[in-house]
């Protein structure tokens, strides 16, 4: 049985915190130059060049890609035999990214009492935490900053099996058309299929994480984002909505056995600037 202490858990969330909202991963980054280069409107070229510029900038300075520095939303894959010591997990997590936002002068968010009073909790905690077990000695940690634009852009169906294949385009594309320009295109499309209303928006959220253009290892499946990519890109939403050949630089979907009399499809919307980041402790 490996220990890992909280302590150690709350300052590699500080340090992540601030490296995902100071720079992109590379394949977001490769994807951006890519779509630079295959863009024909001549302002989608000129967005997706400041786009590029903004990173540079933003990975220079040490400072927050995006003003919106969004929702902490952080995925803990701890191994069955990790054993957690130190403080409440919960709280670690929390003081991970209190420390890290406050440290990283980051834009704080979260309010409470969000349908009244809407006080801002000065910290940007609570995060939004999901835990999996799963095998190993390991604990990896994923921080995913979302921002609210892209966020609000979510949607859940719970559709009929008998709308089926078709009827999982047809939602998506209706999502991204009605999107429009809201979540900052490009996009990255993060689809759920299967499971029960929570699990496919869970998978929907996790679909953000894949490495960009890496297909599913599922034929049917990969199939399926290579023709939602094609039909979203020929929407001319283009970068920033302003029209343009470039509304998504990639389809990502997670797929989950479902009920015989469910089909719930889920489309969560990530924007340009694809921010997450992993340690494995």
């Amino acid at each position: 049985m490996r220990q890992i202490n909280t302590n150690k858990i709350t300052s590699t969330i500080a340090r992540l915190c601030q490296e995902v909202n100071f720079s992109l991963p590379d394949d977001v980054l490769d994807a951006l130059k890519r779509a630079r280069e295959k863009e024909v409107s001549p302002t989608g070229q000129q967005i997706l060049e400041s786009l590029l510029e903004n990173v540079r900038i933003a990975n220079t300075e040490k400072i927050p890609l995006c003003q919106d520095t969004g929702t902490a939303v952080v995925f803990l894959e701890i191994g069955q035999d990790v054993h957690i010591t130190g403080n409440n997990l919960t709280e670690a997590v929390n003081e991970g990214i209190r420390q890290g936002y406050t440290e990283g002068y980051l834009r704080k968010s979260m309010v409470s009492q969000p349908f009244s009073k809407r006080i801002n909790t000065g910290d940007n905690t609570p995060a939004v935490i999901h835990t999996f077990i799963v095998p190993g000695d390991r604990l990896k940690i994923t921080v995913l900053p979302k921002g609210a634009g892209s966020e609000n852009m979510t949607r859940l169906g719970m559709l009929t099996p008998a709308q089926g294949r078709q009827g999982i385009i047809d939602f998506v594309i209706e999502t991204v058309d009605k999107a429009g320009g809201n979540p900052c295109p490009p996009i990255i499309v993060g689809i759920g299929v299967g499971g029960t209303a929570e699990k496919t928006l869970l998978l929907a959220k996790q679909a953000l994480l894949r490495r960009i253009g890496e297909p599913s290892p599922d034929t049917e499946t990969a199939q399926l984002e290579e023709e939602l990519l094609g039909r979203i890109n020929d929407l001319g939403i283009g970068p920033q909505g302003l029209g343009g050949r470039i509304t998504a630089l990639a389809v990502h979907i997670e797929v989950f056995p479902a009920h015989i009399a469910s089909l719930p499809v889920a489309v969560s919307l990530q924007c340009h600037s694809a921010r997450h980041r992993e340690a494995l402790l």
